[in-house]
């Protein structure tokens, strides 16, 4: 009863007031399974990607931290191909940091940070670690790439933005064959007495 309540606050106020650049909200009615939306920071190898993770709240929360993983791929030195993330706040203590008085929303934006600033010292992926810290500038352009493949506005539009998009398109165009229609509907007699004069 406790973890339903606090949960309902915490996603009504994700909804009210979520931090920048994030979104959650509860898939169907079930209140333990949740996705979130980060988007990718300014001047970062992620900028203008939309990320997809998945939240899955145990039954002791807020006892126990949430599982979220990333759904999208991301090129990253604390996540792995399996979305898993290597974040303290995520796992109890004595190794972790996670405490009750954490919420999902103080999860997401430390997320959000580690996008922003990776921790090539407690790597979950090697191999991309080694690339962070001795050869940035290829890092950087392999995150880039893989933002652009998976995570671009292109091809993970919400539902919601494609069919506003879909709408616009459709004025556009009623516009422009409402304006044709103007122009048709001049006879050719009137044409052409328009030309002669």
């Amino acid at each position: 009863m406790q973890r339903a309540s606090r949960l309902k606050r915490e996603l009504s106020l994700l909804t009210t007031e979520p931090p920048p650049g994030i979104t959650c909200w509860q898939t169907g009615n079930q209140l333990d399974d949740l996705r979130a939306q980060i988007l990718g920071g300014a001047d970062t190898p992620y900028e203008k990607g939309i990320f997809n993770l998945e939240i899955v709240v145990p039954e002791r929360y807020p006892f126990e931290p949430p599982k979220i993983r990333f759904l999208t791929p991301i090129y990253h030195p604390n996540i792995d191909s399996a979305g898993r993330i290597c974040l303290d706040v995520l796992k109890l203590p004595p190794k972790g940091a996670w405490r009750p008085s954490l919420n999902i929303s103080t999860l997401l934006t430390s997320i959000q940070l580690l996008m922003a600033e990776p921790n090539p010292d407690d790597p979950l992926m090697a191999d991309i670690s080694s690339e962070y810290k001795y050869n940035k500038q290829l890092f950087l352009l392999n995150a880039k790439e893989w933002t652009e493949k998976h995570a671009s506005q292109q091809k993970r539009v919400s539902q919601p933005l494609e069919e506003k998009i879909n709408q616009s398109e459709a004025s556009t165009t009623n516009d422009s064959t409402v304006q044709k229609r103007k122009g048709s509907s001049i006879s050719k007699k009137e044409k052409k007495s328009r030309l002669d004069s």
